[in-house]
């Protein structure tokens, strides 16, 4: 039991958030989200775009991995729209100028019955223009 106990407070088993960036020339982008969490439990990912440059259609396009296995309680602010582009949840932010930033919060909740490890890739596009990719590992404990 003093094991499990130390294994948790050494965030083993999630919740604590990670912070990632990623730079590209138009823009940076950081996720704040945990790397582990346990089944049934609440948490938040936060997206903040800043933009180098005026970004005229900034789009969030998040992979299945931030989708499955996990429900989505809300998403803040609310996206201009919602679609799904080729399986993946495509979020558009709007207009950005350039030295601006768009933070965008997801609250979720982790599905009982998932388990395991899944990548969240994750994308920002200005209209048909790739900006930056990344992708993380989400472990999901029982």
């Amino acid at each position: 039991m003093a094991a499990v106990s130390l294994l948790a407070l050494l965030n083993v088993f999630g919740q604590w958030p990670t912070s990632a960036t990623v730079e590209a020339s138009a823009a940076t982008l950081e996720v704040r989200s945990p790397a582990a969490v346990r089944g049934g439990l609440f948490f938040q990912a936060r997206f903040t775009v800043r933009a180098r440059r005026e970004l005229k259609a900034a789009t969030l396009v998040l992979g299945r991995g931030w989708l499955e296995g996990l429900t989505v309680n809300t998403v803040e602010p609310s996206p201009l729209n919602e679609a799904s582009r080729d399986g993946r949840l495509s979020l558009e932010l709007g207009h950005i100028p350039a030295g601006e930033k768009y933070v965008l919060y997801i609250q979720y909740q982790v599905n009982p019955t998932t388990v395991g490890s899944r990548t969240q890739r994750l994308a920002l596009d200005d209209g048909d223009e790739r900006i930056l990719t990344t992708e993380k590992t989400l472990r999901v404990f029982p």
